[in-house]
């Protein structure tokens, strides 16, 4: 009995003496080598595994070796940075991945929530038929009074072209302090037209509401990191009007965020599919609508859309046509089926870069191919102009 406790005692202390051994030796490895086990290990632990990829950047350098050796001026190394980053992003042939520096960074996030400091001259603008155009003038604001018109194609900004410029760089350049002027060249029927305008400070809310004859029109202008919040409180405010219908006007707006799409939606589908993720990153992912918030499920509810109508517009439209909550009225909306990510990266510049593809709760992709409408009614820049809404009107009809 003895003996037995002897050799089961050495036995256990020379398998204990073993494992401290092998225990080193594999934290001795897993220490020198921890980048390579932790990259391994990062899918099971909810993180994207970073690629070890890597191009060789020698062509570049003997390109920039080559232009400071011959280039008869002054190089300033920071803009060929920022220049190379770009061209590098804009390479991938995506249109809606770009390299944005720190300083198109800011003014990016700043108008996705429409916290623009500057002041502006209160228009509406996107890329027409290869040109950015006014979609519409805001009420009492300069652009308005001075008479610029939907359609009209921005041409110059104090005598320097722009008509090739992105939107973004335009409507940068379209902002400055309050009370500072501006002349601003147009093109209208192929003729050039100046307005000599004076900015002034512009009311910028993502949402608002009117009613017309018992019925509620909601138009929404953007989805920034609030508007889920305030469309809910003004569709809870058409509720208390008991109103027979609700026009949900989302022409012209370009998107913005996800969650403000889905909470929307969410006012009409009660924790349904609002749309589906694919990703070669990250791969397949559903996104839920909220419970507990479809106080306009029952409510006879018409959306409008036209071209401009993009991104996160298109999951809520999308989703409320589905789900056949809603009677969809315009025109084809504009197509933009992927979903970007804002990327922080080194100097203070931003990745947009496109990280999955989504589909329609029926798995319907619209990518390149946007969303037919029900009832399909054009609205021309003339009738814009002319205070004439087809649209609008059939809408109205259709509540009646």
């Amino acid at each position: 009995m003895n003996n037995t406790k002897k050799s089961i005692s050495k036995i256990t202390l020379g398998t204990a003496v073993f494992s401290c051994i092998v225990a080193l030796i594999v934290g001795f490895t897993v220490g020198l080598n921890w980048n390579d086990v932790f990259e391994n290990f990062k899918p099971y632990l909810g993180f994207k595994k970073t690629t070890t990829d890597t191009i060789d950047l020698k062509p570049v350098q003997n390109l920039y070796t080559t232009l400071i050796d011959n280039y008869d001026g002054e190089v300033d190394k920071n803009l060929l940075i920022e220049g190379a980053k770009k061209g590098m992003v804009a390479a991938v042939g995506d249109k809606y991945t770009e390299y944005m520096t720190a300083d198109e960074a800011t003014d990016y996030r700043s108008s996705l929530e429409g916290q623009i400091d500057e002041a502006g001259i209160g228009v509406s603008i996107a890329k027409r038929e290869d040109y950015v155009r006014v979609l519409r003038t805001l009420p009492d604001n300069p652009a308005r009074k001075a008479g610029i018109l939907a359609g009209d194609i921005i041409y110059a900004i104090d005598g320097k072209e722009v008509w090739n410029e992105s939107v973004e760089t335009i409507a940068q350049k379209l902002r400055g302090k309050a009370g500072s002027k501006m002349k601003l060249t147009i093109v209208r029927d192929n003729k050039k037209k100046d307005f000599n305008l004076t900015r002034e400070k512009i009311n910028n809310v993502s949402a608002d509401i009117n009613y017309i004859n018992n019925i509620a029109i909601l138009s929404v202008y953007r989805f920034s990191s609030d508007t889920g919040t305030l469309v809910k409180k003004l569709a809870k405010q058409a509720v208390e009007k008991n109103v027979k219908g609700i026009i949900v006007d989302l022409r012209n707006n370009g998107g913005g965020y996800v969650s403000a799409a889905k909470e929307m939606a969410g006012l009409w589908i009660d924790g349904e599919t609002v749309l589906t993720q694919n990703s070669r990153v990250i791969g397949t992912s559903t996104t839920l609508a909220p419970r507990g918030n479809a106080i306009l499920k029952n409510t006879k509810t018409v959306v409008l859309i036209n071209s401009g109508t993009a991104s996160a517009s298109e999951i809520v439209v999308g989703a409320l046509k589905d789900y056949k909550k809603a009677t969809i009225v315009g025109e084809t909306s504009y197509g933009k089926g992927v979903m970007q990510t804002m990327l922080d990266v080194s100097g203070g510049g931003m990745l947009k870069v496109t990280t999955a593809h989504w589909y329609t709760p029926n798995g319907n992709g619209i990518n390149e191919k946007g969303i037919e409408p029900d009832e399909k009614v054009e609205l021309t820049y003339e009738q814009i102009n002319k205070n004439i809404d087809t649209q609008l009107d059939k809408a109205k009809s259709l509540l009646k």
